[in-house]
């Protein structure tokens, strides 16, 4: 594997649902610490890395994922669940979990639609994959609800799907590629560039925790911010000219047009270096930067990405598209100041 698969593959099995990303922000910290990157949180959680004090370009990717929280126990002591983020629920239909209670504790599930056999039910193909009529089933002996708060189980704990990583052919296969991936390509590219580097360049790296809920980029930017870069998945699929071998280059999204300067001078350093690309608008799409703009931060915003397939589903991505990714940021990084 590339070294920025075998990244991705550790972060992918950290579970990291809005709201709960201390774990994967603190594999994430040691990584770059021992590499002698510094980082600091911010109040609301974000993880930002860089060596100089005063970084006019921020490069942001987000590390929560979707997921799920437990909204209920069910008198049979199973639980009902409200989702967190868009999660597509007949794609997860059947995925294994884990619940992580407030205590520490871990219990393993199953996404199901209510009575889910075809032997007792003939309405299990049509009936709609929607919250009240799915649960997850409980990997513990119980039978009524006693049985499962004993266990310590509540509502507001946290359900996190398995990712189901797979890498075959050059192809990036699991759930959560967005944005993981992303991610993986800026811890990556932090490693290229080294620690001596990026004491003297003005670039800090920013991991955000709530993109998947719209709020995840909206604060915590260093003052000294001028452009910001984010880096999310790129739309691969009808309407759209992405693809997963390379980078895609956003011009506009749900919110509106991206700063045409910031795209402009992409598309000309992905020609001049023959990265391949796509530029694209993605219909229904928001993103850090979004959060950043609605929230009045007076900088320059961009958005690049791998193209992934299936988004919100059962994801794929190209390691030549995370590749991709990295030489684009790296080829603006070196033409804002120098190599």
């Amino acid at each position: 594997m590339e070294r920025v698969v075998e990244i991705l593959k550790e972060i992918l099995e950290i579970p990291s649902p809005t709201g709960y990303t201390k774990e994967v922000l603190s594999h994430i910290e040691g990584k770059l610490n021992d590499a002698g990157i510094k980082t600091y949180y911010t109040n609301k959680g974000a993880l930002i890395a860089g060596n100089h004090p005063e970084p006019e370009l921020v490069i942001a990717a987000h590390v929560d994922t979707l997921g799920a929280m437990v909204k209920g126990i069910l008198p049979d002591g199973h639980l009902s669940f409200t989702r967190i983020g868009g999660l597509l629920l007949p794609t997860f239909e059947g995925e294994y979990c884990t619940i992580i209670t407030r205590s520490g504790k871990r219990y393993r599930g199953t996404l199901l639609l209510k009575n889910p056999s075809v032997h007792v039910n003939r309405e299990v193909g049509k009936k709609e994959r929607k919250e009240e009529n799915m649960y997850i089933r409980l990997d513990a002996e119980v039978e009524k609800r006693e049985d499962t708060e004993k266990l310590g189980i509540r509502p507001g704990d946290f359900i996190a799907f398995d990712p189901k990583f797979e890498y075959v052919n050059g192809f990036v296969k699991a759930h959560f590629l967005d944005d993981k991936a992303s991610v993986a390509v800026l811890i990556d590219l932090m490693l290229d560039l080294g620690a001596e580097a990026l004491e003297k360049l003005p670039v800090a790296f920013f991991f955000s925790p709530y993109e998947e809920v719209g709020h995840g980029g909206s604060a915590g930017y260093p003052k000294s911010t001028k452009e910001l870069l984010v880096v999310d998945m790129g739309v691969v699929g009808e309407g759209v000219v992405g693809k997963e071998t390379a980078v895609s280059i956003a011009a506009k999204d749900s919110s509106g047009p991206y700063d045409y300067e910031m795209t402009t001078k992409l598309i000309e350093l992905a020609e001049k270096r023959g990265i391949p690309y796509t530029v694209d608008v993605f219909p229904y799409y928001g993103s850090d930067g979004s959060a950043a703009l609605r929230a009045g931060w007076d900088f320059r915003v961009a958005l690049i990405g791998q193209g992934v397939h299936a988004s919100h589903g059962m994801e794929r991505t190209h390691v030549k598209g995370l590749l991709a990714t990295k030489e684009l940021i790296r080829a603006y990084i070196e033409e804002k100041f120098g190599p």
